[in-house]
């Protein structure tokens, strides 16, 4: 139930600091969409409730935390965005007030989720297009509505279309006939032209008929063809007269291939379907840098926001860098430079409240740790209090192991990645040395410490100061949080065939990753067959940018980590890889990249067992309602498609199709493009379409990443993404694959 109060409108308080709290008017517009609000800065501000993913109820962020004393939690609520946005905090003037706006919230969004696609779609559209809230649109409010659903059409054929959708003569469409006009502009020639090569009688198609289809088109399982088909027509038909018919029309064949069993991921691999029994170091794991910041290395704020958001995103990684606090209290934030600082047993906190929301599986606590023995003891003190049962204290059995627990054995558990007094089995024996602490050097991870000479004066025009590596204590008491990741320095892949044990872990920055892969490809594969490996940007990236992950998971790392918060290309691949097996923050390496008997170097994929190269084939055919990139009105886009293929250097290519003027709705290409991939099990496709501009850098429109062996062949919708990665409905791209194996 939407309250009075939302829709008359309300004074609440909105909250950026402890100290900047601004009384602000909120009201719900009458579209029951948009959040509407004045602010002094940026004037009128409008939220649409499709962009809210929560509500927070009571002190649930840092900055309600932080008037916690002023404001009681019943009065107090955070809307969570979606992306990257910043969250909006609030303080009603009441408790009853805080809960009509939080229990109306959470209506609308789940309103929203509810609601059909093409209502939502057609309702949004009708009410921005009807400037006099008449409930009517003549046809001049029907040429700025096209102009906003980013589509120039000729005059004439608008008008026609437009006489015809009004059945009333009045000059105006109602609601009902303005669905009649959005359907006859939203009708598909490229999905009638495959509808009609497979119908019998071009009318319909018969349960024969749309079997061919499945079979030869889409390459669905003999076995099960027919099965399918009658699902499909139970399932997406909206005649009633085709289902008694056994039958399927235009609009269930058009409704079946927008679906998500039409789409270019195959359904099965979204969700967990991988062995997830095999060694913790057979997987690649999601993983975040330097989780606690917002923004930028340097001068950016830290937050738990960080923590809450890679977690929500499937991370399994998350890392957190501590320093000494003043009261005793150790702190999180990036080390000798301006960034603001956290409270680690905050962090903790989060991570207990978080860590297994989205998957079950384990979480690896990277931690970076320049504090002092006794502040070293309050964080071993809070991650067993905090964390409880959820810290791993010791091995599953209490036996020495050989190997990895798997991700299956481990779900649910949190393990700490960080130094260690001894090994696993001095701990497990009891031959530990009755000192409690040793000394050691500190971190190999830190960055300060790992920079290269060549850029050493660059490092120091950026950081306050430059850290030199010392010599540090170690407590035993939080040396024995550490299990099965002990943080190692790195000699050479010589040295730890040797000498390393399975659980040892060694960090690199990625330019120390790319030496080794340069140098020993192989090698680099077969020592992660063994142990575990993390590479992190480079402390030169203080714009928080990423490098490219895929070069190191073509050397069987694991533990890529990268800056969550930086929106591009690197987190859309690391979202690809990490879409498939339910989203759970593990993916199973091939595996050719798990075996000790096997070598496998990513510069020749070609030498090793059972090669077979394959021919991918993609006809671009065409895109469906393109958002708008320009905000000037008269702009609408002239659209093209990029696929790029991201792999072994081999594989690495791209290609484009040509652009079309002046049309974002429904431009058509039916441009073939043709690659050959020589390691599939690595690879990733990433579909891109931009605004071309013959003057200037070509404008994003929206993109989207999957592994290659998750595609769906024959004819398949694309749902394109934001560059946040959030959705962008009901943007997307029509296209045929076709996948085959080269002689």
């Amino acid at each position: 139930m939407i309250s009075t109060s939302m829709i008359v409108g309300t004074v609440m308080r909105k909250i950026k600091s402890r100290t900047w709290k601004k009384q602000r008017y909120f009201r719900l517009q009458e579209d029951c969409m948009t959040i509407w609000y004045k602010s002094k800065k940026t004037g009128n501000t409008h939220s649409t409730c499709d962009d809210v993913e929560a509500v927070r109820e009571g002190h649930q962020s840092e900055v309600l935390l932080s008037i916690a004393d002023e404001f009681p939690p019943d009065r107090c609520f955070t809307l969570v965005f979606r992306g990257r946005r910043g969250n909006l905090d609030l303080v009603a003037d009441s408790a009853d007030e805080a809960q009509s706006w939080i229990k109306g919230m959470r209506k609308l969004i789940e309103n929203l989720e509810n609601m059909g696609d093409s209502e939502k779609w057609i309702g949004d559209w009708f009410k921005k297009a009807d400037k006099n809230n008449d409930g009517r649109m003549n046809f001049q409010e029907v040429r700025v509505l096209l102009k906003m659903m980013n589509v120039e059409m000729n005059e004439h054929h608008a008008h026609r279309l437009f006489m015809m959708a009004d059945k009333s003569q009045t000059g105006s469409l109602e609601d009902d006939e303005f669905v009649l006009f959005y359907k006859m502009l939203t009708q598909r020639e490229d999905v009638l032209r495959v509808f009609q090569e497979y119908s019998g009688d071009g009318q319909k198609l018969s349960l024969s008929d749309l079997e061919e289809f499945l079979r030869e088109e889409q390459l669905e399982d003999v076995d099960v063809v027919q099965q399918l088909a009658m699902e499909l027509i139970e399932r997406y038909e909206p005649s009633d007269t085709a289902k008694t018919l056994k039958a399927m029309s235009i609009d269930g064949f058009l409704i079946y291939l927008m679906s998500p069993v039409g789409s270019v991921f195959r359904p099965r691999q979204q969700n967990l379907y991988q062995d997830m029994n095999q060694p913790l170091c057979h997987y690649f794991i999601s993983s975040s840098h330097n989780t606690y910041l917002m923004e930028d290395q340097l001068r950016g704020p830290s937050s738990v926001e960080g923590y809450i958001r890679a977690l929500k995103r499937g991370c399994r990684c998350v890392e957190v860098d501590c320093w000494d606090g003043t009261n005793g209290e150790p702190i999180v934030y990036h080390g000798h430079t301006f960034t603001s600082k956290i409270l680690f047993k905050d962090v903790v906190s989060t991570l207990g409240k978080y860590a297994f929301k989205v998957s079950e599986y384990p979480v690896i606590l990277s931690m970076e740790n320049h504090c002092s023995v006794e502040q070293q003891r309050v964080m071993a003190h809070h991650l067993n209090t905090i964390l409880g049962d959820k810290l791993l204290k010791s091995t599953l059995d209490r036996k020495i192991p050989i190997s990895f627990p798997s991700p299956e054995e481990l779900k649910g558990k949190i393990l700490l990645k960080g130094k260690k007094i001894g090994g696993l089995e001095d701990s497990l024996s009891g031959l530990m040395e009755p000192e409690d602490t040793l000394t050691g050097e500190v971190s190999d991870e830190d960055e300060a410490a790992e920079i290269d000479e060549d850029n050493l004066h660059m490092y120091q025009f950026h950081f306050l100061s430059l850290p030199q590596k010392s010599k540090q204590r170690l407590s035993k008491e939080l040396s024995d949080c550490v299990v099965y990741c002990k943080s190692v320095h790195f000699s050479s892949f010589k040295h730890s065939r040797m000498h390393s044990k399975f659980y040892e872990i060694s960090s690199f920055t990625e330019s120390k990753a790319r030496k080794l892969l340069r140098e020993a490809g192989a090698e680099f594969v077969l020592h992660n067959a063994r142990q575990l490996t993390r590479v992190y940007p480079s402390g030169l990236r203080t714009d928080s940018s990423n490098f490219n992950p895929q070069e190191m998971w073509n050397t069987g790392t694991q533990i890529v980590a990268l800056n969550f918060q930086t929106a591009g290309l690197e987190m859309d691949l690391n979202d690809g890889l990490f879409s498939q097996n339910g989203g759970c923050g593990y993916v199973l390496k091939p595996e050719y990249m798990r075996r000790l008997d096997k070598r496998f170097d990513p510069e020749v994929p070609q030498n090793r067992d059972g090669y077979q190269p394959l021919s991918f084939c993609i006809q671009v055919i065409s895109a469906q309602q393109l958002p708008k990139v320009n905000i000037k009105e008269s702009s609408v886009v002239d659209p093209f498609v990029r696929v790029e293929i991201h792999g072994v250097p081999l594989d690495q290519a791209k290609q484009e199709t040509r652009y079309i003027d002046n049309n974002g709705f429904n431009p058509v290409w039916y441009d073939t493009l043709r690659f050959t991939i020589h390691a599939p099990e690595l690879a990733l496709v990433r579909f891109v379409v931009e605004d071309y501009d013959k003057a200037s850098r070509n404008d994003f429109v929206g993109q989207y990443t999957l592994p290659f062996s998750c595609i769906q062949q024959g004819y398949r919708h694309i749902h394109l993404l934001s560059r946040d990665g959030t959705s962008i409905h009901p943007a997307s791209l029509f296209v045929h694959l076709r996948v085959t194996k080269l002689v």
